[in-house]
């Protein structure tokens, strides 16, 4: 299944967000974690959305987590998305840090509230990767 047509629906890479996309490229889940109060964070942003502050720092993530909550989509919505049908997009409350949104492409089994999954990096092209999830 090829990911081609996700480059469009990336957003751009910023001073704020290039090392979250950089660690995709390498293969790495990256969260900014507060050097003042540990909270770990995502969207990446230039200050700590627990405290206020601008000591953030890059670190790897494990990607692990859980079902939050999920929807599974059956109607083509994006050109991009044509090979995937259906496909689960999931909020996943990650072991070591904040609820992150993913989508679940092709997927061998049923997802529910709970069920654990870890990261499954893919490669849009030679410059991007994106982050999804799968059963763990």
């Amino acid at each position: 299944m090829s990911l081609e047509g996700f480059k469009d629906l990336l957003p751009e890479i910023t001073d704020v967000n290039a090392p979250y996309w950089e660690g995709l490229n390498a293969g790495e889940v990256r969260l900014q974690t507060c050097g003042s109060c540990s909270a770990r964070q995502h969207p990446s942003e230039s200050f700590c959305y627990a405290c206020g502050s601008t000591d953030i720092a890059w670190k790897p993530s494990t990607g692990e987590g859980e079902i939050y909550s999920f929807i599974e989509v059956h109607q083509l919505y994006n050109a991009a998305f044509k090979d995937h049908l259906p496909y689960v997009v999931a909020i996943v409350q990650l072991d070591d840090g904040p609820r992150i949104l993913g989508a679940m492409l092709g997927l061998d089994g049923e997802p529910e509230i709970g069920a654990r999954v870890k990261p499954a990096i893919k490669q849009v092209d030679d410059e991007r990767a994106v982050l999804t999830f799968e059963l763990a």
